[in-house]
């Protein structure tokens, strides 16, 4: 594969070559991968945009990262990738032999996105869903990402063509859902729940996103929406609620700098640390094959 900016280069009209076709053996759209040196694979989406999904997952890496847990970001929103900003990062990838190199930001998260694949961070990605979903696996199987304890994939938007082929082909032990308190939010990211039940992925919790902030002056806690629901939700769902993230200034300008892995919090700090007792929860009650 050769990446935007090198010799041989592809316009992001096209896709890239030998996509669904990696080193851990995938054979088509409906095989489903081999896991490889990867302990744990966890999905986080929400199937509403606009709600932090990318903060979310970036945070989860950082925070994973200081408890000593080896982590990779997938990014699966193809047309709108947002994770090479959040971490301040830039391409090419570059492919050795072993299969595609991931791009390893400030904090030694390895990372591959389709803006890698482009001249600049306003080209846009105009393909097609079929190959949108073909370079998906080859972000999974194609990727020389080694052994990790984690990786988490940024998931788009909607529950077509994306998910169903993260669903179908890549062996993930879960899916993170992110939604703000709002009743349209809770909507939609139920009809991605309710997907994520109907093809055997296992729920591992919600995040309320952005739903309250502190007053720096007084300290008072400010539920912008109101109180938020998905606390209920997880109990409807009987999924964990793995906590919640607020409004922060401090983030906002980190993630415009591209250093959003500096922010740290005891509310992401519980975020991490409640996603891997769900994952593990979920890891011992997994059937035993033989």
């Amino acid at each position: 594969m050769t990446a935007a900016g090198e010799p041989g280069s592809r316009p992001t009209s096209s896709p890239p070559h030998a996509a669904g076709a990696g080193p851990r053996g995938a054979r088509g759209v409906l095989q489903r991968m081999d896991k490889g040196q990867l302990r744990h694979v966890v999905a986080v989406g929400s199937g509403k945009g606009g709600v932090g999904k990318s903060s979310v997952t970036a945070l989860l890496a950082a925070e994973l990262r200081r408890r000593g847990r080896t982590v990779g970001i997938l990014d699966a929103d193809i047309t709108g990738p947002s994770i090479p900003k959040l971490l301040g990062m830039t391409g090419p990838l570059t492919d050795r032999g072993e299969g595609i190199e991931p791009a390893i930001s400030r904090t030694g998260i390895p990372v591959v996105s389709s803006q890698f694949m482009v001249e600049d961070e306003q080209t846009p990605v105009i393909w097609r869903g079929p190959l949108v979903t073909r370079l998906i696996t080859q972000f999974f199987g194609g990727v020389h990402w080694g052994a990790l304890d984690y990786l988490l994939i940024d998931m788009p938007p909607g529950t077509s063509d994306v998910p169903l082929t993260v669903f179908q082909t890549i062996p993930i032990d879960g899916m993170v859902f992110v939604l703000t308190p709002q009743d349209l939010a809770a909507l939609i990211v139920k009809k991605a729940m309710n997907m994520a039940r109907d093809l055997h992925v296992p729920l591992l919790g919600l995040v309320e996103n952005m739903g309250f902030l502190v007053c720096p002056h007084c300290g008072e806690r400010i539920e912008l929406f109101g109180r938020g629901r998905v606390e209920a939700i997880a109990g409807e769902y009987g999924v964990p609620f793995l906590g919640r993230v607020p409004v922060d200034p401090r983030m906002s300008g980190l993630s415009d700098a591209g250093d959003l892995p500096e922010f740290h919090s005891p509310d992401t700090e519980a975020l991490a640390s409640r996603l891997e007792e769900s994952v593990e929860a979920q890891a011992k009650a997994r059937p035993m094959t033989l």
